[in-house]
């Protein structure tokens, strides 16, 4: 296993799209054999996730983190413990020992679909307003996190089976597939509220099918989230072709995918919604453990 810490003197860095170096353990048998640390290569949020899949990370210990930072870590297959803070030695030793708690989503955030194809850094930046999947609840600075609903599980750690299907029984992501059940702190606004809500009060063993309306999931496409760029502030805009799905970042940093819908010598026009914005989803959800 190697884990990877957000590093700043020692000590977990407190936001992981901004932090300028990890370290990075090698563990073996529930013990740390090795450690190095590793420049994040100043790349911004939406590359930080690729950037720890190449250096064969399974686990990513951190301070504050936004949903648009949680999801891209998701689609890399790296697990997430959030909240961390003080020596980064000793929050490794808390993480094998069970001890660490993960808050989960508790930065000021944007969420943002899993597909990418390309990083781009948009210098004007696009309004996320408007956006649907699990809005833009943030909590001041990067403190506890701010739970959405009531329900027992709230709050909790639970890892889900799931199947997720169109509603021509079309099946877009399932769990099933990957053989890992999916992990994430309900009520925190880490999962499209639907699918969180309909967690809130499972128990373990339990099996449920939701079917839930766009305003459930990932909301309904705003024209306001197409935009038109310049081509010169848009960096990389030489390699984008229309049809690409990209990652920009607004004026405040945070990641959203876009798609680029059209191109020409001067400007770029990206569509900002969610590729799922309108649609209907179904969902079989299986409960396998609750923390």
């Amino acid at each position: 296993m190697r884990i990877a810490v957000t590093y700043d003197n020692g000590n977990v860095f407190q936001h992981f799209g901004r932090t300028e170096n990890f370290k990075l353990y090698e563990v073996e048998d529930g013990k740390v054999v090795s450690s190095e640390v590793m420049s994040s290569n100043g790349v911004g949020h939406e590359a930080l996730a690729w950037l720890l899949k190449d250096n064969t990370v399974d686990v990513l210990i951190c301070g504050g983190m936004g949903q648009g930072a949680q999801d891209a870590l998701a689609e890399a297959g790296i697990e997430v413990c959030a909240g961390a803070e003080g020596d980064t030695d000793a929050a490794v030793e808390a993480y094998l020992k069970g001890e660490l708690v993960n808050t989960g989503v508790n930065c000021d955030h944007h969420d943002h679909e899993h597909g990418h194809d390309h990083h781009h850094h948009d210098e004007g930046g696009c309004d996320p307003e408007g956006c649907g999947a699990g809005g833009c609840s943030g909590c001041p600075g990067c403190g506890a996190p701010q739970y959405l609903f009531e329900g027992k599980n709230v709050g909790k750690t639970v890892r889900v089976h799931y199947r997720g299907t169109f509603n021509d029984g079309e099946q877009f992501d399932a769990s099933y597939d990957r053989g890992e059940p999916l992990e994430f702190v309900c009520g925190t606004g880490m999962m499209i509220p639907g699918f969180d809500r309909a967690t809130a009060e499972m128990e373990v063993g339990d099996i449920i099918d939701v079917h839930l309306m766009p305003e459930e999931a990932y909301g309904m496409p705003d024209p306001r989230m197409v935009i038109t760029v310049a081509k010169s502030e848009v960096t990389g805009s030489e390699d984008l072709e229309a049809g690409d799905k990209v990652f920009l970042q607004d004026q405040l940093g945070r990641p959203f995918s876009a798609l680029v819908t059209a191109i020409d010598d001067v400007n770029v026009t990206f569509d900002c919604n969610h590729e799922m914005a309108g649609k209907e989803l179904n969902f079989r959800i299986e409960m396998v453990e609750i923390n």
